[in-house]
């Protein structure tokens, strides 16, 4: 660990030892055992440039970082069937939650959860293979010293642009502006660029209503009339490197 609390060892490295007493959390036995679909972080690698062959078919892949519950992913596939969707969570419970509410969507043949850490989702995709991501409340960690933990920065703004193709969006909720900030600013220097940005959504959503979900958290806000902001960016014509350095390591499991 260096002194900024950034690790350059890479989570693939760490999971077949992570949990030494497994049978304290039984969920961390159960994701490996529930199937389809669940995907373990120790075998979701080999899908990488291979998910139209995971998947059984050819189609857009869109991709939602931080699945919580499942109440997004599995909404958003049951609307889009025509589209391949990956869910990234790396806390056990909520995966396999997410998982059953796929199974209940009747989206299991076109839609995954995986078991993987946010901040090295290159081990997972090719550069221009994801026609959407989506990023729903993320962690605020909302004091200052904290800032560096927020996903929504420099890193994740290269994975995007590395990522998506060209046309391809991002599509951001946060009920804490500086999640906001935080991506826009990453973004500089790079071909993604702001298309919409909302201090509510409620009033006014960056993209169409047809395209949105309420999540049970989003809700909570709305219960307290306080605002959720969204932001909306896409992917233009540009080479961007892989994203590459060392990354946040202090996730929680």
């Amino acid at each position: 660990m260096s002194s900024n609390g950034r690790d350059s060892l890479p989570f693939r490295e760490k999971v077949a030892s992570e949990h030494r007493s497994p049978e304290i959390n039984p969920y961390v036995t159960l994701h490996r055992t529930f199937g389809p679909p669940v995907i373990a972080a120790e075998d979701v690698a080999v899908w990488k440039g291979r998910w139209a062959e995971c998947f059984g078919r050819q189609a857009p892949l869109h991709l939602e970082v931080g699945c919580g519950n499942g109440f997004f992913l599995a909404g958003m596939a049951a609307r889009h069937p025509e589209w391949n969707w990956v869910g990234i969570e790396i806390r056990y419970k909520r995966v396999v939650l997410t998982a059953k509410k796929l199974l209940a969507a009747d989206a299991a043949d076109y839609a995954r959860i995986v078991r993987y850490d946010a901040w090295w989702l290159d081990d997972l995709f090719e550069a221009g293979s994801i026609a959407g991501i989506y990023v729903n409340h993320p962690d605020p960690w909302m004091k200052d010293r904290h800032a560096d933990k927020r996903l929504m920065g420099p890193m994740f703004a290269r994975f995007a642009a590395w990522a998506l193709q060209p046309g391809g969006e991002v599509r951001l909720k946060s009920d804490f502006r500086p999640n906001l900030d935080g991506l826009v600013k990453g973004a500089e220097g790079l071909p993604l660029s702001v298309l919409s940005r909302s201090e509510d959504v409620r009033e006014a959503l960056p993209w169409d209503r047809e395209d949105d979900v309420v999540t049970n958290y989003q809700s909570k806000f709305d219960r307290r009339d306080a605002p959720v902001y969204g932001l909306r960016m896409v992917r233009e014509e540009g080479v961007v490197p892989a994203p590459a350095g060392p990354r946040q390591s202090r996730a929680v499991r």
